[in-house]
Order: C-alpha cells, then structure tokens, then sequence
C-alpha cells in the first residue's frame, strides 16, 4: 500500500553544500498493518512523510501510494492517503462538522456522502457533543481527533501520521492509538512516527529506524528487541553504533 524505493531528498545549505536529509531508504507498509518510522530530530522522518504526502518532491527514488506515484501522479496519492501532521493547524474559527464536510466536499464527496461521513465520523471520533463549537474553544485532543478525521473524511486505504500524539494527554494519545488500531483492523496501512516509543511499542506490527537520513534497522519488535528487553534499548543500540 505505502511502498519507498531508494528515496533521496536532498537539500542545500547556505554555504553550499548539499545535505542529505533522506539518504537513499526503502521500506513498505502492507494493508491492514502499522509501521512505526523512529529516528531522533533531525534524522530524516518528517521530510519522509512530507515526500509521501506530495509536500516534497524527492530528489530521487520511488515513493508509491497505493500504486500512485508522488511525482507522477501526485493527485492520485491525495486521493488515497489522509496525512497527520504534528505543525498543520485546525482552523480556529470552523467547527468540526464543518472543516469535515469542506475537506469531504473538496475530496469530491457528494453532498449526501459527505453528510453521511461526517455523521459517522463525529461519532466514532467522539465528537458529537462538541460537533458545533469552533475549533478555537476544543481541547487539545479534541483537536487531534479532528485532525485525524480531516484526514480520514474521504476513507483513504493509507494513513500517514507524523507525531500523532504528541499534544495529547496519556488519556488522549491511548484513546487516539486506539482508534489508529481500529483502522488497521479495519484494512488501513498505517505509517506513524513518534519520539514516544513506549506509546507504539506493543502496537506496530514491525518498525524502521533512521538515523542521518538512512535506515540503520528494521523489523519486528522481538526481532529489534532480542534480548536487550525494551525497544528504547534496541533504538539507542542501533544509532549509536551508527554513529560510531
């Protein structure tokens, strides 16, 4: 569903140089799956899920969603990945039915389609009783609730989350991966990435670690983990011998 083939991004400082943010990276996420991308700041996650939401346009390398490919068919790929960002803002003013029912609208949904979704939507993401108030007066997981069904409106098959959680309460951010995990039951390929790693330990089927723009490990948690007993302690063997 979510397939990266030899992804580079590069990017130009000031004084010249070329920096490579993303340095040659391959990975797949299959339906019905949630892979975790984990790296330290700087390491090279964002810019990955920038280039797979069609944000940034690779240097070189494939990025496929569904079979769409982000440079060649950039429309294609919006049409079947709903993208969560930790910078993109919910607009203050709107209410959650209404950001829902224009991003429906603008994803092509027909007025009884998007009236249906967003009903559905507000109830599964627990919203109802907030589904008039402006956005300005939500808390902060009732605005991350919103986020994610802004990006769910038009039932997309893939999901790409960057730092999901990290606004929510540990009451906000467990019922949020809750739901996460509803969706991969449900079929969604689910590409997520974090810095609380204790939050998607039990919860991804494998994960992938970055450090300096390349993939330094990847696998399942047990295959990761070993006998070093928690994933944190995997993480920190696997950039730091990296770095050596």
């Amino acid at each position: 569903m979510v397939e990266v083939i030899d992804l580079v991004k590069d990017y130009r400082s000031t004084d010249g140089a070329v920096v490579h943010a993303v340095d040659g990276i391959s990975f797949e996420v299959a339906p019905g799956e949630i892979v975790g991308l984990l790296g330290a700041n700087g390491a090279g996650k964002t810019t990955t899920l920038r280039v797979l939401a069609t944000l940034l346009k690779p240097t070189s390398g494939i990025a496929r969603v569904d079979g769409c490919d982000v440079t060649k068919d950039p429309v294609g790929v919006r049409q079947r990945l709903g993208y969560v960002s930790a910078t993109t803002g919910v607009p203050d003013r709107l209410t959650p039915r209404e950001i829902f029912t224009s991003f429906g609208r603008l994803h092509g949904l027909d007025h009884a389609s998007a009236v249906n979704r967003v009903e559905y939507l507000l109830d599964v993401l627990d919203l109802l009783s907030c589904a008039d108030r402006p956005a300005g007066r939500l808390s902060s997981g009732q605005r991350q609730r919103v986020s994610l069904g802004r990006a769910l409106v038009h039932d997309p098959p893939a999901l790409v989350l960057d730092e999901p959680t990290n606004a929510l309460d540990v009451l906000g951010a467990r019922d949020l991966l809750s739901m996460i995990g509803q969706l991969r039951a449900e079929g969604h390929a689910v590409l997520i990435s974090t810095h609380r790693l204790h939050e998607i330990e039990q919860r991804c089927n494998r994960f992938v670690i970055i450090h300096m723009g390349r993939i330094v490990a990847s696998g399942t948690r047990d295959e990761l983990v070993g006998e070093k007993g928690e994933l944190e302690d995997a993480f920190f063997d696997a950039v730091s011998g990296e770095s050596r």
